[in-house]
């Protein structure tokens, strides 16, 4: 479950220590809270998100907390960065199932890493795309096909969409990835916690000792690093 799988436990961009004064990316950062983690722990990171309202909140977040990381409002499909200058780049649940083009997401991730750098980014696990969000039991029946690449949108009252997301299965996901020119070294599949007993949204305890809710994967640009 991703809200108990964290960096500073998991070290999947790396070990202990590893990202101290290295140059960070976050892509879709959002309020930017895994951004100030890891600048607390001494990297030097640069959130980007498309969203301005996401970004205000990362403000917000900064003068609350007292640590403030540079922020960058732009598309993850064109990142206004020269090539190879992050040592790490990571998404936490932002920007690659937003995006049509994930492919394009990566192929820009490859371009801006540095040789050997890890790239880690977690989406909703793609077979929940096939069961209904209910955490009760008509949470655990297929309702539609995993292979249904139909995006999902809401829109408001005057029929503006505002909120798309991109559903891919896994081998769209490995393929984004590998035609990227990247390394897919792991897929993380995080278990339910046994003393996890709390229940929102979509997720309970009842579908996540069934299946996963989340997919990790963690990548790097080919090469040594210089």
């Amino acid at each position: 479950m991703h809200r108990r799988t964290r960096e500073q436990d998991a070290h999947l961009l790396g070990p202990p220590g590893s990202l101290r004064g290295a140059r960070v990316l976050e892509i879709g950062c959002g309020a930017a809270s895994c951004s100030r983690a890891l600048a607390g722990e001494g990297a030097r990171v640069v959130g980007l998100d498309l969203s301005a309202g996401m970004l205000r909140q990362a403000r917000a977040a900064d003068r609350r907390t007292g640590v403030a990381v540079p922020l960058v409002q732009a598309d993850a499909g064109g990142l206004p960065f020269a090539d190879a200058v992050f040592d790490a780049a990571f998404s936490a649940f932002g920007a690659v199932p937003f995006v049509a083009d994930a492919g394009a997401v990566m192929r820009e991730v490859a371009r801006v890493l540095r040789p050997g750098a890890p790239w880690v980014f977690a989406v909703n696990h793609p077979m929940r795309w096939a069961f209904p969000d209910d955490p009760g039991p008509d949470g655990l029946t297929v309702s539609q096909s995993y292979f249904d690449r139909t995006p999902y949108a809401e829109v408001d009252d005057d029929g503006r969409v505002t909120y798309v997301e991109h559903h891919r299965t896994l081998g769209d996901r490995v393929d984004d990835v590998v035609a990227a020119g990247l390394v897919l070294e792991r897929l993380v599949e995080p278990e339910w916690p046994d003393d996890l007993d709390a229940e929102w949204g979509q997720w309970s305890p009842l579908r996540g000792t069934l299946f996963p809710g989340t997919a990790i994967f963690c990548c790097r640009r080919p090469g040594t690093p210089p």
